[in-house]
């Protein structure tokens, strides 16, 4: 899959797992990937996808947590959460906002195979052991979609590894080497902690 990756993202890893500081940076993560992932479904769908996508990636937040622990870059683990969502977004049929074509996602599947077999992900179930007790949020699902997939937002080509663009536009192979001196501060909803004194 073709991401992203920049210093936010780092010091996103490095926040994630502290104290106070990471519940809200794990807020601000999902409010965003549900804001951005909203705004690609069909405008009459997306209020009522909210809820279903907030649940869903607040689980990832603990995929990605437990693929850096399993000792992935930090790319291949935000990359995992990724093929997750795609995994859901197929399941519902809402093929606009997935990121790669459904033909796909079985090569997705099989490069994490490893990782999701230990933890009960499959694209059926795509949060596997990460599913919260109490459940997801449901949503109505548009199945009739499967039969002729559009996906205007979806890049295919990079199912073999984790394809990085760089901020200088540089496409960089499973991920760039990660900075030495990160300040998690510089991640999603860190400022939040601060503007709440």
């Amino acid at each position: 899959m073709k991401l992203r990756q920049n210093v936010k993202h780092f010091a996103a890893k490095q926040a994630l797992t502290l104290p106070v500081v990471g519940e809200k940076v794990n807020d601000r993560l999902v409010g965003m990937h549900t804001d951005i992932f909203a705004g690609k479904a069909d405008p009459e769908r997306a209020d009522e996808r909210r809820d279903h996508l907030d649940d869903f990636f607040d689980a990832t937040m603990d995929t990605y947590v437990a693929a850096l622990e399993a000792g992935f870059p930090e790319a291949k683990a935000r990359e995992i959460t990724h093929v997750q969502a795609n995994f859901d977004f197929y399941n519902h049929g809402w093929t606009e906002m997935m990121e790669f074509p459904a033909d796909e996602l079985t090569e997705h599947h099989e490069r994490y195979e490893a990782f999701f077999g230990r933890h009960g992900i499959t694209i059926e179930d795509p949060l596997g052991t990460f599913r919260p007790a109490d459940g997801i949020a449901e949503a109505p699902s548009t199945p009739e979609k499967l039969d002729d997939p559009e996906h205007p937002h979806a890049e295919g080509g990079f199912a073999d590894d984790a394809y990085v663009e760089t901020e200088d536009g540089e496409l960089v192979v499973g991920g760039q080497e990660e900075p030495e001196d990160i300040d998690p501060g510089e991640a999603p909803g860190v400022d939040d902690e601060h503007t709440a004194d």
